[in-house]
């Protein structure tokens, strides 16, 4: 996916592009698919969507359908969005060709489509996401390093067939690359739930099997958990900004970890782009990524920029990258009380 630096969302910027406003009314109704229930990231995901709805002022009703399903199931949510009328469509594709069919039916219907957080291969659809090859890459670059170049690792993936699983993979692959002495004890899908991952990390530490170092890809609180509670060695952990883990890594004495940002308020700013789109404003190009940064506990520099971001008052499974500069125009209060329009 082509890397944009994105800029305010205002008429005349420089990334939006004026078009006809054939879409333009005074308000509006936008569809959500979702396809994973149960995940603190998807749930902020669907509560940044619902405030930006609300904070915009433009958004009349959103129609969500957020359940746990698969690309079929996900097909069929979104047909039903198409005849119910929607204006927009935002979606988290669970597959990024497997729902391809009703994209291109919306998008026949004059209805805007915006994947955030994975990409889809559908070419009518907008895409507003997380880097999500670059958020593997740095994260796994930093363990590699901590672990001084060399030993065993546990790779604890998402969910297979996602794309962000498979972009994060790349980039998990590419750091993998640079150190050759750095070899995968052990790989496994967490499905992004988190009695899952902790179960699966648990089971792995019973065999005894040495490793050096864990990355997760956004299921870590449970992890360090899992350590803890088996007494096991304390090795480095990678894990996104979730506000549990970003707490343990200011406090779990021995704990040496970095935080890779991946907000789900990228919900949210796919929001506002479906309706900058729906007054009349295209971005210049389909893709739209936003840059992930690290915070790790072993620098003084580090320390104090995960000190800056801890936030105890979110749910422990929440990023606390609760808005997304010039994307998202909501205020903390709104996305804590997920309610939109309506509401």
């Amino acid at each position: 996916m082509k890397k944009l630096n994105y800029l305010p969302l205002v008429a005349g910027a420089v990334l939006l592009a004026s078009t006809a406003l054939s879409h333009a009314k005074d308000s509006y109704t936008i569809g959500v698919s979702n396809t994973v229930q149960g995940n603190g990231w998807r749930e902020e995901m669907v509560c940044a969507m619902k405030a930006e709805a609300l904070a915009s002022g433009k958004v009349s009703k959103l129609n969500i359908a957020h359940r746990n399903t698969d690309a079929a199931g996900q097909l069929e949510d979104i047909r039903n969005l198409i005849s119910a009328g929607v204006d927009a469509i935002v979606v988290n594709p669970a597959d990024p060709s497997g729902v391809n069919a009703a994209l291109a039916e919306a998008a026949k219907a004059g209805i805007v489509v915006v994947a955030v957080d994975q990409g889809v291969t559908e070419p009518s659809a907008y895409v507003i996401s997380n880097n999500q090859e670059e958020y593997a890459y740095l994260g796994a670059k930093w363990l590699f390093e901590t672990i001084g170049g060399k030993g065993e690792v546990v790779y604890m993936r998402g969910a297979a067939g996602a794309s962000a699983d498979s972009d994060r993979d790349k980039g998990f692959k590419r750091a993998l690359a640079e150190f050759p002495d750095v070899k995968v004890a052990h790989e496994v899908f967490t499905g992004w739930q988190q009695d899952q991952g902790k179960q699966q990390i648990l089971d792995f530490i019973a065999t005894g099997i040495p490793f050096d170092g864990i990355w997760t890809s956004g299921i870590d609180n449970v992890i360090v958990d899992a350590l803890v509670e088996s007494q096991a060695t304390l090795v480095p952990v990678v894990g996104a900004d979730n506000a549990g883990f970003v707490g343990q890594l200011n406090k779990v004495e021995g704990l040496k970890g970095a935080a890779v940002t991946n907000p789900g308020s990228i919900g949210g700013a796919g929001v506002a782009l479906a309706l900058q789109i729906l007054e009349g404003q295209k971005p210049a190009s389909q893709t739209v990524l936003v840059d992930p940064e690290l915070w790790e506990n072993v620098t003084p520099e580090g320390k104090a920029k995960l000190a800056a971001a801890a936030d105890p008052s979110l749910s422990a499974e929440w990023p606390v990258s609760i808005s997304i500069p010039n994307w998202t125009h909501y205020t903390k209060e709104q996305i804590v009380a997920c309610k939109g329009p309506g509401e």
